[in-house]
């Protein structure tokens, strides 16, 4: 016999966890202490705030596809590590989050901190229970995995009642748990080449949760062989190597007008993985609800979403790398007749990603046109959410999988912790964390935590002085009448020094390359603060464009 506590990181060992990321509490000290027993086996990250936590798990979870683990204390803990949970759950990404819980003989009184997960939590997890008898510890641990992994991937909630963890839970025999995933039949297979073979100007969109290596190297092949243009959803721009001639650019925020304009020509749109959500489909206008006028054939890994909001003609359930695997044996029976379409489709994109100009001293555009030469292939880049994320999803291009950590779920915040989690995972790969200056203060004092475990990120913190999107959003609505938006803020350079990191401010661009070699070459984690004209709100227009248009429309 052994403690619940101990049962429960055996059971993490046992299905692969090799790394968790918390806030310590006294609801769960049995855990923490069963954790130092395993401390060779296991790598727990402390970190400055439950929000920082959940996210690095969710992004350990994106990157490894096994689910990231995340343990935080009652209450204020859960609540604080909420924000993590829904955007795994948006962002279809498997993650386990343990909450510690009032003992059970105090339950139902609204004890202190006392939360009911079942209820919080239900709207935003696959999966939210409460473990109260120790021995079904091994049971809990092993649905929680197989549930954040299989069909569309996604968070589990467990709680753990203080007085359960110290009590005797039998030793059993495990193994590891694995993922079920749904595979397409023959006849699938056999009707998506009919589909495809009928079409004259077909689009491919790739996106969600799920991916693997080898899924996006098999449909890889796949898109060769039938020469497709290929977009990827909201923030999924790693699913295809950008400067392959078949990327086409992202149907996200900011999207191309000529792409956004293809996909309304377009007779077949075959959408691997993407939901079909709000971001990715203009807030549902770009296609037709409930019957696109295009041929749309939806493959997804979660049965609930097919048809869910767009009635396809072929709905596929299958998980991402056997629909990959299974299509990337097809070749067509005759040379496509669209690679007019697609050439046309690159030239777009192609024209789109050049650099802009700018106001101000420092060009945005310019700087990651500098990074895609300076970073290499595997480099890593991680934001949060605000206008400035959207010139780097315009501007940069990532060459590999899985190289883009961005939160769907449109979560401030997200950026610097996720880097974090990417560096662990992948030392030997250049991680860049993407940053404005409102995003950067929600989560900012995890850089105490890349400096404590000398995880050697780069912070680039984008500083407008102001909520930028929401501004940006005010003066469409309500031209020239600013409240709420306005930042004052500190020396960020200085602060990093103050936590021990290396700091830089840039104020021109042509000054960005020296700071970024320096932050290189210090070895240890690193932030540049980069001052942004506020004029500079996005890669296409300035807020007093966006005012003068607002006010004559009246």
């Amino acid at each position: 016999m052994r403690s619940a506590a101990t049962a429960l990181v055996e059971a993490l060992l046992v299905h692969g966890a090799q790394m968790g990321f918390c806030v310590p509490g006294e609801s769960y000290l049995p855990v923490l202490d069963a954790l130092h027993g395993a401390a060779e086996r296991f790598q727990l990250i402390t970190c400055r705030h439950e929000g920082g936590a959940a996210n690095m798990a969710e992004a350990y979870g994106k990157l490894t596809g096994r689910p990231g683990i995340c343990f935080v204390t009652r209450g204020p803990g859960a609540t604080h590590a909420a924000c993590g949970v829904h955007t795994a759950f948006q962002d279809s990404t498997p993650m386990i989050l343990f909450i510690g819980q009032v003992a059970r003989t105090d339950m139902e009184r609204e004890a202190f901190q006392e939360i009911d997960y079942r209820h919080m939590f239900a709207p935003m997890a696959k999966w939210v229970a409460q473990i109260d008898v120790a021995e079904r510890v091994p049971e809990f641990i092993a649905r929680a995995f197989a549930t954040a992994m299989s069909g569309r991937p996604g968070p589990v909630v467990l709680a753990l009642p203080e007085d359960m963890l110290g009590e005797a839970c039998p030793d059993v025999p495990l193994k590891q748990a694995r993922p079920s995933a749904g595979a397409p039949g023959m006849a699938d297979i056999e009707q998506l080449a009919a589909l495809l073979a009928r079409a004259e100007r077909p689009l491919l969109m790739l996106g969600g949760g799920g991916w693997t290596g080898e899924a996006v190297r098999d449909m890889r092949r796949f898109i060769e062989a039938f020469d497709l243009p290929t977009g990827t959803s909201f923030r999924a721009k790693d699913r295809l190597d950008n400067r392959h001639p078949n990327y086409v650019g992202d149907f996200g925020i900011g999207i191309d007008p000529k792409l956004a304009r293809r996909l309304d020509h377009c007779d077949l749109l075959l959408a691997v993985g993407p939901r079909l959500g709000e971001m990715t489909t203009g807030g549902y206008t770009r296609l037709s609800v409930p019957r696109p006028s295009q041929t749309l054939i939806h493959v997804h890994p979660g049965a609930e979403e097919l048809n869910r909001v767009y009635q396809a003609d072929l709905a596929i359930n299958a998980g991402i790398p056997a629909f990959a695997r299974a299509i990337a044996a097809l070749h067509p029976a005759e040379a496509p007749r669209w690679s007019a379409w697609r050439r046309e489709a690159r030239a777009d994109y192609e024209a789109f990603i050049r650099p802009v100009t700018a106001p101000g001293a420092v060009n945005p555009s310019d700087l990651f046109a500098y990074l895609n030469l300076r970073l290499p292939d595997d480099a890593i880049l991680t934001n949060g959410a605000g206008n400035y994320a959207g010139w780097a999803h315009r501007f940069y291009l990532h060459r590999s999988y899985p190289s883009q950590l961005a939160p769907t779920s449109g979560a401030m915040g997200y950026g610097v912790p996720a880097a974090i989690a990417a560096k662990l995972v992948f030392p030997e790969r250049i991680v860049v964390a993407l940053a404005g200056d409102g995003c950067f203060l929600m989560t900012g004092q995890e850089l105490a935590t890349a400096v404590q475990y000398q995880v050697p990120i780069i912070v680039l913190v984008f500083n407008n002085g102001m909520y930028g999107t929401i501004r940006m959003h005010q003066e469409r609505h309500f031209p020239g009448r600013v409240i709420a938006t306005q930042l004052h803020n500190p020396n960020f350079a200085a602060l990093a020094k103050s936590y021990g990191a290396f700091g830089a401010r840039v104020d021109a661009t042509a000054d960005f390359e020296a700071a970024f070699e320096a932050a290189l070459a210090c070895k240890g984690p690193a932030l540049i603060e980069i001052t942004i004209d506020p004029e500079a709100i996005t890669s296409t227009t300035t807020l007093s464009a966006i005012r003068a248009a607002a006010q004559a429309k009246g």
